[in-house]
């Protein structure tokens, strides 16, 4: 692969990591959100007993529109919620139509009043290029 398109790939990867937290957070249309991930994705979280967050593992957008749909109208996060996913130290690979991923996140609640971190962690994902561009198809989340 050409650097030119390497570093294209590599940039619409790290914006498709950026909305995905992004519209977790504030974006009221969930389809929106549902559009950055492949019709088959995975997403694996082993849970969080300090949020009381019981272990997640979603399989497709029906399967992850229900999960975030919950968290929605638990207000663990979604629009409203004084919620933000930071993604950071992101680092991509990418080998033709598919790419991986890792970074760090930090997820802070409370930031219209006293932000505080909520809890800290690593993403491990894989993305595939679609006719619509970059789509993130599997996730694996670790806490800590």
């Amino acid at each position: 692969m050409d650097d030119a398109r390497y570093a294209a790939d590599d940039a619409a990867i790290r914006t498709l990591l950026a909305r995905v937290a992004h519209f977790a957070d504030w974006q009221e249309d969930l389809e929106r959100y549902l559009d950055l991930f492949t019709d088959d994705a995975v997403w694996e979280f082993p849970g969080d007993r300090r949020q009381q967050v019981e272990p997640t593992a979603v399989r497709g957008r029906d399967a992850i529109r229900a999960d975030r749909s919950e968290r929605r109208r638990t207000g663990f996060q979604g629009p409203g919620t004084g919620t933000h996913h930071l993604v950071t130290t992101v680092a991509v690979d990418v080998e033709g139509d598919d790419a991986t991923a890792d970074s760090f996140w930090v997820f802070v609640g409370d930031t219209a009043t006293a932000p505080a971190i909520r809890s800290i962690g690593r993403y491990h994902d894989r993305q595939r290029r679609t006719e619509g561009g970059w789509r993130l198809a599997h996730r694996v989340i670790t806490v800590g």
